[in-house]
C-alpha cells in the first residue's frame, strides 16, 4: 500500500501538467475591424522597460521579436522600419507570477478496503485499513505563471486597435530551447485570431 502514497503525488503532477496549457485571449476595437483586415506592413514598437529582470532584457525581447515576425511573415505581413509608413505597430509586454496550488487527495481512492479484500490482508491492520493509509493529503505546489501581451497599434491614428494576451505556467529551470518554444507556442496562438474575425450575430 506504500506504493499508493509514492504514486499519489505522481499522479497529481500529472493531472497538474494536463492543466498547464498556453491558456490565449483576444480583443479589439470593433469599429476598426476593416481597418485591421487591410493591414499588410508593420513596424516594431521600441523594446518595453520593466522592474522585472526576468522579463525585460534584450534576450527575451530578441526571442519574442524573432517568434512574432516569424509568424507574421507566415501570414504575408512585411516588416518595415518605423519611417517606411506602416500600417500597424507591434509592441509586447510580459510579466512572471508567483502562485501556490493547494490540492486534497482522498488516500483511500474510495475502494472498499478490509480484511478480506485481498491476499496481501496481513499487512492490514486491525480494523481493516492498510498500516499508513490514512485520511485525506493536502499537497501544496508554488509554480510561475508568465503572462506574454502583444498589442496591434494602429499606426495612422496611434490607438491600440487589437490586443492578444497568452498565459501558461513557467518551469523554474526551463531551457533557453523550451523557453522559446513557449514563446513560439504563445505567438502562434494568439496571432492564429490576427486579423479578428467577428462571429456573425
Amino acid at each position: 500500500m506504500r506504493l499508493l502514497f509514492r504514486i499519489t503525488p505522481v499522479l497529481l503532477g500529472l493531472a497538474l501538467a494536463a492543466c498547464s496549457g498556453i491558456r490565449v485571449n483576444t480583443n479589439y476595437d470593433p469599429t476598426a475591424v476593416e481597418r485591421i483586415d487591410d493591414f499588410r506592413r508593420y513596424a516594431w514598437l521600441p523594446q518595453p522597460q520593466g522592474k522585472d529582470a526576468r522579463v525585460y532584457n534584450d534576450i527575451i525581447d530578441v526571442r519574442v521579436r524573432m517568434a512574432v515576425d516569424q509568424e507574421l511573415k507566415a501570414r504575408g505581413y512585411q516588416r518595415v522600419d518605423m519611417s517606411e509608413d506602416p500600417d500597424f505597430l507591434v509592441g509586447w509586454q510580459g510579466a512572471i507570477n508567483t502562485k501556490v496550488s493547494v490540492d486534497t487527495v482522498d488516500s483511500f481512492y474510495g475502494y472498499p478496503w478490509g480484511p478480506y479484500w485481498s491476499p496481501w490482508s496481513s499487512f492490514y491492520g486491525p480494523y481493516g485499513y492498510p498500516y499508513g493509509m490514512g485520511g485525506p493529503r493536502t499537497y501544496v505546489r508554488e509554480y510561475d505563471v508568465g503572462t506574454l501581451i502583444l498589442d496591434g497599434v494602429d499606426a495612422r491614428e496611434q490607438r491600440l486597435v487589437w490586443r492578444g494576451t497568452a498565459q501558461a505556467e513557467l518551469h523554474r529551470n526551463l531551457s533557453p530551447d523550451a523557453l522559446q518554444k513557449k514563446i513560439n507556442d504563445a505567438v502562434h496562438k494568439m496571432l492564429s485570431r490576427f486579423p479578428p474575425r467577428p462571429e456573425a450575430s
